[in-house]
């Protein structure tokens, strides 16, 4: 096992949690959930969501829906401006864990990154965690696939955004775009400070 990997009795019931959309424009943070199972150790796919090609987390998301216990939370970009990022974060992870609760309790959970999120386990913040501990990993593949298809989705009723292609973040024709048409109900205003956004 990763050598930051807590050491803790073999009848833990450890999950991973990660999340996605953190620090897009538009559209929902969304956290993904994993149980942990030997079997997510060995599997080829069950890495970083951003070292896969959308096929292949497409295909571990599959894998992952049929082998694991796993949850998602969405939240929504206009709670992200009600209530900031960090806070809608926690809440989008505490509703994938909600997901798991549904079929297990957990008694140990391993989060990426060094926010201090709370919740009604103990936990470890993993720095680079969905590089090293495979549950993380799982649950950052949920929340990318998530979170991804619902972009695509969304892109069919904004289509001037081209969510389908940058999935609301700040590529180059995602802030032309904003300059030029303004903005739409997916887009978090307290991020977008620093671009000319056209007004109607």
């Amino acid at each position: 096992m990763p050598q930051n990997t807590l050491h803790v009795e073999n009848s833990a019931v450890i999950v991973g949690i990660d999340e996605a959309g953190r620090g897009a424009l538009a559209g929902p943070v969304v956290a993904g959930a994993c149980l942990l199972i030997p079997e997510l150790e060995h599997h080829p796919l069950i890495a970083d969501s951003k070292s896969l090609t959308a096929d292949k987390r497409e295909e571990a998301f599959i894998w992952i829906e049929q082998n694991c216990t796993y949850g998602y939370g969405i939240v929504d970009g206009c709670e992200v401006d009600a209530s900031g990022i960090l806070a809608c974060t926690e809440k989008a992870m505490n509703a994938a864990l909600a997901m798991i609760e549904e079929h297990v309790t957990p008694t140990y959970l391993l989060i990426d990154g060094r926010d201090k999120f709370w919740f009604n386990y103990p936990k470890s913040g993993v720095i680079k965690g969905d590089e090293t501990e495979p549950c993380i990993s799982a649950g950052s593949i949920v929340a990318k696939v998530t979170r991804d298809r619902l972009m695509i989705e969304y892109s069919k009723e904004f289509p001037k955004y081209q969510f389908d292609e940058h999935k609301g973040y700040g590529a180059p024709q995602h802030i032309e775009a904003i300059e030029m048409f303004g903005i739409c109900p997916l887009h978090r205003k307290t991020f977008l400070k620093n671009i000319n956004v056209a007004q109607p």
